[in-house]
């Protein structure tokens, strides 16, 4: 395939498209004489005059007119082609997210989505650990770990945990001073929490942060997960620390208790990404916003399907913050 120097293609084309060389030059952002080269360079690979120049009149020739009409056309269609392999296809967004997030979070979202922005067309991509940020896995991502380069990162939430029990367990302690009543039943530890440290240090560091010390005669069981603790929490087999980012409404209501003590911070906090290349892709702009309000909005009701426990708060910190 032998092609004509492509940007003298695109020179011709902006010169045609105003008939001004001036104009032409302001939209290239390069100087009037490089586009007069470029098109006198197409001329001579052409062998033909794409333009009458009489004075300060200019006209395109009748060849110049059909070669602006086939080219112009082709570098519209290259333009498109370019803009969705950068920007993606408009309306249509694929986003990667860990499973737990998209299963107990995200699509239980997904109808007001939908009522709010009809025009997205969201597919989701579960990933068991950190996502590729690349284009062949999805357009944008939440992740923990945003790349540092090329990539626009917006701030979701930072991750909090916070104690929680089945009904059962929680009707036997509602009564009974905290944390003492905790150590009565077996703590459910997520090893992924802290995944460089000591079995336990979920426990350990929540401990610490309320100012008491974890029981060396404590019974505790090990989860990889925090899904799976979780569901044990819910099967009354102990208590656990959960996200409460993984605990939908339907869970405060029916499954768990949240046991009012302090929160701790992970130190994890997890980002909504996309390529700057597609900073000005609306839908992507829209998603991200959409996604900040559902955290900020999670955040402002996070206590008030709660027990109401007044002064039975214990440790030194009864709310880490942000």
């Amino acid at each position: 395939m032998k092609l004509p120097p492509l940007r003298a293609l695109q020179c011709f084309e902006a010169v045609a498209r105003f008939n001004s060389f001036s104009k032409a030059a302001d939209q290239l952002h390069i100087t009037q004489s490089a586009v007069s080269h470029q098109v006198r360079q197409l001329e001579e690979y052409l062998g033909e005059s794409m333009f009458n120049r009489k004075g300060r009149t200019l006209s395109l020739t009748d060849m110049g007119e059909r070669y602006y009409e086939e080219v112009s056309q082709s570098l519209a269609n290259i333009s498109n082609a370019s803009q969705q392999i950068r920007e993606g296809k408009s309306g249509k967004i694929r986003l990667a997210l860990y499973s737990s997030l998209a299963v107990k979070w995200l699509i239980p979202r997904l109808d007001h989505l939908r009522q709010q922005h009809p025009e997205i067309e969201l597919s989701l991509n579960m990933v068991a650990d950190e996502p590729d940020c690349s284009d062949q896995v999805a357009d944008c991502f939440i992740t923990v770990y945003p790349p540092k380069r090329n990539f626009v990162s917006q701030l979701l939430y930072a991750e909090r945990l916070y104690p929680v029990c089945g009904k059962k367990i929680w009707q036997q302690i509602q009564d009974k001073p905290l944390p003492e009543a905790l150590w009565q039943y077996p703590l459910l530890s997520v090893q992924s929490v802290f995944p460089d440290s000591a079995l336990g240090e979920d426990w350990i560091r929540w401990c610490e942060l309320g100012g008491f010390t974890l029981p060396k005669t404590v019974k505790m069981n090990y989860f990889s997960h925090m899904l799976m603790a979780a569901e044990a929490a819910r099967y009354e087999q102990g208590i656990t620390l959960v996200n409460h980012y993984l605990m939908n409404d339907q869970d405060r209501q029916h499954n768990f208790v949240r046991i009012p003590m302090h929160e701790i911070l992970t130190g994890d906090s997890f980002y909504f990404v996309y390529k700057k290349s597609r900073a000005k892709q609306t839908d992507i702009v829209k998603l991200g916003r959409w996604l900040k309000q559902q955290c900020y909005d999670q955040d402002q009701n996070s206590y008030e399907q709660e027990p109401q426990a007044g002064s039975r708060v214990q440790g030194k910190a009864a709310l880490a913050s942000d």
